[in-house]
């Protein structure tokens, strides 16, 4: 889709605009709202408010709790245009006997029909009910609760990333709203994916009713909004959103594929326009469709921000993708005629300095934020792997080139177990190979920004926090010791696998999941655990005392099933000296 320079910047200033000039303060509360076209909803020439029903057919959720107020979510479907009043009510109970706030809200197409109320004067640390009505129209109820304060004995965190609709069921999100224990669901994006129909991971996606909408890529605004729509239809997300508060942050197919600050590998200019303008699209459908609440309206591409679990928790979710990326390197780019490999440009490059992840601006405000919180644990909720994933060269070049250059994981084994029992055999050859150096396997991860990595480490280790790192991205399981350069504990890092989307097992069809995991944790040095396999999410508890990751999978994606079983857990210990990954 093509857009002029000034339509870009219009659409930008609207979004703004109406993200600040539009809220609407009732009751105590924020209507916060986005702008832009219709839906599809109904004639956009009308004025007039329309009498017909409104249907919550998007459910309702809540989401960016804090210790007195919570961001109320949902979407008033109706069949034609015009405004929308709504009354929004929270309570202690489900029966809603015991009502403690309440107000009126707004909402129109230019919202795309979208409610979202900052409902304030809640009590710290205090489960709600809420719902929302329009006329004789009543929401589905959802469940709600405010962070805690003071001394905090514990708090459990489900952790997900990378739900793909036509590649199966939600039944991660399922079996999660199902727990009953948990405080906060924390999603580290790919909330969605921007794809068309016959793309990515939808082989099965007719056979399952599970086709996109539209059956494009989404590039533009009304794009956007229909791909979050038939996400929101699902009623395992539904049913996740009404069971819990949500702490989200986008990745980059919230936007397109391997998303950059300016740019993406899933974007052509010349035949889908202006970056700028899909950015300034995509992420006003996010904020509109998400129970998120925007840190600074005058910049609609910062979405991190802090959470606050009294003096046992802070949650810091971070910006990986957006606002301060520079572009990514691509290893290939290294390899010359017959696989020789230009080692001084490489470590150069991607050891640089300068190189940035998170951008200045958000690389100081997470150093603030670490000084000045008191918590035990200082968890970061963001996007891709920080652990160094190092494969040896002739692994790597091997699984680059589909066979071609190098070794396969398991002669390399092979070849090292010979190494251990029989040095005296190994030809020169072998021995070459198994001198070459150890690289990452995924530049678009923190391995392929490693001053912005060890800016991070090492300001934990200074300021003596316990640092715990969560990701996602990858579609896989992962836990692993983070060190900085010169080989000191600087924390550890659990990585979630995805709600749907395929995992090593589809990109290696050949290697037994087991084996591969197995081999993993032999050759990545500071890997503690792997599953390159299965869907599902992660369970974070923590305490005075440690902080635990729990694995739990489902059995299937391919049928709706509400049920998950716990594969793995590991814990870590406050202190210095105790900053490693342990056996729970």
């Amino acid at each position: 889709m093509s857009q002029k320079p000034f339509e870009v910047e219009t659409s930008r200033r609207r979004f703004i605009r109406d993200l600040t000039v539009g809220t609407v303060a009732l009751g105590g509360a924020l209507g916060v709202t986005g702008c832009g076209g219709g839906s599809g909803d109904g004639d956009e020439n009308s004025e007039q408010p329309a009498e017909r029903p409104v249907a919550f057919t998007h459910g309702v959720a809540s989401g960016d709790p804090l210790s007195d107020r919570v961001i109320l979510w949902t979407r008033a479907s109706r069949s034609s245009n015009g405004a929308v009043e709504l009354r929004w009510e929270v309570a202690l109970d489900a029966g809603f006997a015991d009502i403690v706030r309440s107000g009126t809200a707004f909402t129109d197409t230019g919202r795309d029909y979208t409610v979202k109320v900052d409902a304030d004067g809640l009590e710290p640390g205090h489960a709600y009910h809420f719902r929302f009505r329009a006329g004789a129209s009543v929401s589905p109820v959802g469940r709600t609760r405010t962070l805690p304060t003071g001394t905090v004995s514990q708090v459990r965190l489900a952790v997900f990333s990378c739900a793909n609709y036509p590649a199966g069921y939600f039944n991660a999100y399922a079996a999660a709203a199902r727990m009953g224990d948990l405080d906060v669901a924390v999603h580290l994006g790919d909330y969605l994916y921007e794809y068309a129909r016959g793309g990515y991971a939808d082989s099965e996606a007719a056979k399952l009713g599970r086709l996109s909408e539209p059956a494009t890529e989404i590039v533009s605004l009304a794009d956007y909004r229909m791909r979050h729509a038939q996400y929101r239809s699902d009623p395992d997300l539904q049913a996740l959103h009404a069971a819990l508060p949500m702490i989200a942050v986008w990745d980059d197919h919230e936007l397109c594929n391997d998303a950059w600050r300016d740019g993406a590998q899933n974007h052509q200019p010349d035949k889908e326009g202006s970056f700028a303008a899909r950015k300034a699209a995509a992420l006003q459908a996010y904020f509109e469709w998400m129970p998120v609440r925007l840190p600074d309206a005058s910049q609609p591409d910062r979405i991190y921000r802090s959470f606050h679990f009294g003096s046992l928790l802070s949650l810091h979710m971070l910006d990986t993708r957006v606002i301060g990326r520079d572009p990514q390197l691509e290893l290939t780019d290294y390899l010359g005629a017959g696989g020789s490999f230009d080692a001084e440009t490489y470590v150069t490059e991607v050891g640089a300095a300068d190189r940035q992840l998170l951008g200045e601006a958000q690389s100081v405000w997470l150093e603030q934020q670490l000084r000045d919180s008191p918590a035990t644990w200082q968890v970061l909720g963001q996007q891709v792997l920080m652990g160094r994933m190092q494969l040896p060269a002739p692994v790597l070049f091997n699984l680059l080139s589909e066979g071609e250059l190098g070794l396969s994981i398991e002669r390399y084994l092979a070849l090292a177990a010979k190494a251990l029992a029989s040095p005296g055999t190994l030809t020169p050859e072998e021995q070459a190979l198994l001198t070459q150096p150890g690289l990452p396997y995924n530049l678009d991860a923190w391995d392929g920004y490693q001053a912005a990595r060890e800016r991070v480490l090492t300001m934990a280790q200074a300021l003596d926090k316990n640092l715990v790192v969560l990701a996602g991205d990858t579609h896989n399981a992962w836990a692993s010791n983070l060190v900085s350069a010169d080989g000191k504990a600087a924390g550890v890092e659990f990585a979630t696998p995805s709600v749907s989307s395929p995992g090593f097992e589809a990109y290696l069809p050949l290697v037994a999941p087991a084996h591969l995991a197995a081999a993993l944790e032999q050759l990545i040095k500071d890997l503690e655990y792997a599953d390159t396999s299965r869907r599902g999410f992660m369970v974070i508890t923590a305490g005075p005392d440690e902080c635990r990751a729990d694995w739990h999978y489902v059995p299937t994606i391919a049928a709706r099933r509400a049920d998950a079983s716990l594969g793995k857990s590991l814990k870590v210990r406050p202190g210095a000296g105790q900053r490693r990954l342990v056996a729970a």
